[in-house]
């Protein structure tokens, strides 16, 4: 009878040891004992607990997550316009008109807040010039070769290294409590496509994002699909849900964002029925990474922030619950 009993308390002594065990007793070890890491805890236990009021089944177990500002740092802006930017130096010898033509001229001569005041048109002239009129397979390398090299112009850190710890750890604890995870961002969803499964363990089919036309086309016999110069869908603002809706078909049980950009997503989840969480965001540290809201035309939130309260939403402050903001 001793032997059993001190062989039992070697597995359960040896089972709490287990890299599982551990990454259970402290799921989210880069986040801080605050409210905001108790209430993700809890709800994620009472949604997957059988014996719970609560509980989801699996299938229902959708989280939706933006990404500018959400899963990677997004300033001084938003990186795929950074990758646009580097597209429009290294093709300027190829197109000289550009020396006069906004906003391409503010590109060359580094003046990126002037590419920021030619505004929408002025974006959708660079994602036009960068991003089309080339097959898939052609812009997904040069996205590859891209995040592969370029580097911050702040940190000096390569992009994929300003993704955030703390949302990793929760994607990750989401995944073992089989939660399907979805990116849901105003980005474009091929650009992601390229990366993210790599960098957040999220399939390409799992990827929500902006788009624009395609065009399948037979070359020398050869099958292709071509970017077109029109745009497709916007994936932001009121975007989010009917997208959620047209591609997954569920309402998600857990939506997290940091702009206004994500207002309709976290409203449209928190409001369905049964339990649901939706979490903003809000940066606020100005020594590790950056303090912006209502005054940032890159992730402004200002009416997310003030609904918050009322929507019944989990404000993460980044200055106070996340005790590491990047990967070491």
């Amino acid at each position: 009878m001793l032997r059993m009993m001190t062989f039992s308390i070697l597995i359960l002594v040896g089972g709490m040891g287990s890299p599982a065990a551990l990454a259970e007793a402290n799921p989210l070890p880069s986040w801080n004992p605050t409210l905001a890491k108790q209430q993700i805890i809890q709800f994620v236990q009472q949604t997957t607990a059988q014996d719970s009021p609560q509980f989801v089944p699996v299938a229902e177990r959708i989280a939706v997550f933006d990404n500018d500002g959400t899963l990677w740092a997004e300033q001084p802006a938003y990186f795929q316009l950074l990758y646009a930017v580097d597209q429009v130096k290294a093709l300027a010898e190829l197109h000289p008109e550009w020396k006069t033509q906004a906003p391409f001229a503010s590109i060359l001569k580094g003046d990126i807040e002037g590419v920021k005041q030619s505004g929408m048109e002025g974006v959708m002239k660079l994602v036009m010039a960068t991003h089309a009129n080339m097959t898939t397979e052609q812009f997904s390398r040069s996205v590859e070769r891209w995040i592969t090299t370029a580097r911050h112009p702040g940190t000096g850190k390569l992009y994929t290294q300003m993704v955030y710890q703390p949302m990793l750890e929760l994607l990750n604890y989401l995944r073992r409590h089989e939660y399907k995870t979805y990116i849901v961002s105003g980005g474009g969803s091929e650009f992601m496509r390229v990366w993210v499964p790599q960098v957040y363990g999220i399939p390409a089919e799992q990827i929500i994002g902006s788009t624009i036309k395609t065009e399948y086309k037979l070359r020398e016999g050869e099958p292709e699909i071509v970017r077109l110069p029109e745009i497709d869908f916007i994936d932001d603002k009121e975007g989010k849900p009917v997208n959620i809706h047209k591609i997954i078909g569920r309402r998600p049980v857990i939506a997290f964002g940091n702009s206004d950009g994500d207002l309709a997503m976290l409203q449209w989840t928190k409001a369905g029925t049964g339990p649901r969480m939706s979490l903003l965001l809000h940066h606020t540290d100005a020594e590790r990474e950056w303090a912006y809201d209502k005054d940032s035309s890159i992730g402004h939130l200002e009416k997310a922030l003030q609904l918050a309260d009322k929507e019944q939403w989990i404000v993460v402050d980044m200055k106070q619950d996340w005790n590491q903001v990047y990967p070491r």
